[in-house]
């Protein structure tokens, strides 16, 4: 009877021994699985950080791009506190001609909201809404909206889309480069550039 129990127990003790030995094997697959990935998880965040360049270069330009608004913004507070004229003379050689002087007041009253869009355009956009602004003896949103989304086109491309009002909200999706949103007065004006994709037949 003694033998039997005696084999019973080495039996239970071999058949807990392969358990344990079978559990601790497949512990040391999973962890070798979860080594591989995480592995897999460093490559892939690796390889988009490497693959993504050119998005940390539209970055870096668009705060670039916000450094120079900013010194333009405190360039006219300067200028309308008058700081930094103390020193100047009447016709003195730095102070600007009587136009530029004109086109610098006119431009005072035009705040960049939001922007995406390289200072050349943005002042070509400036230009134009001036213009077309100064030549209506009222608000026309339509014909304004009109002018600058044919300027834009003919000057730069299609597809530039131009919406004009005293107040409206919006949300639209734009390609890189090529938003504005800035106001002329009391005049908001929206001017953005979606992406032309020909088509095949």
């Amino acid at each position: 009877m003694r033998g039997a129990g005696k084999k019973a127990a080495s039996e239970e003790l071999e058949r807990r021994s392969q358990y344990l030995s079978s559990l601790v094997q497949r512990t040391k697959i999973m962890g070798d699985n979860a080594a591989a990935a995480a592995d897999h998880d460093k490559k892939e965040v690796v390889e988009a950080t490497a693959a993504k360049p050119e998005r940390r270069e539209q970055l870096r330009q668009c705060s670039q791009q916000r450094m120079q608004e900013k010194e333009v913004v405190e360039e006219r507070r300067e200028k309308k506190k008058g700081v930094g004229d103390g020193d100047r003379c009447v016709g003195d050689a730095r102070d600007p001609p009587q136009g530029q002087q004109q086109q610098k007041e006119e431009e005072m009253n035009v705040k960049v909201r939001a922007a995406d869009m390289s200072l050349a355009l943005q002042k070509h956009a400036f230009r134009c809404a001036r213009e077309t602004l100064t030549s209506m003896p009222k608000l026309e949103s339509k014909r304004l909206a009109l002018a600058l989304k044919k300027e834009f086109d003919s000057t730069y491309g299609p597809a530039w889309h131009c919406i004009v009002g005293t107040s409206f909200g919006s949300y639209v999706t734009h390609s890189l480069g090529g938003f504005l949103y800035f106001s002329i007065d009391k005049v908001y004006i929206l001017l953005f550039r979606t992406a032309v994709e020909p088509v095949d037949r």
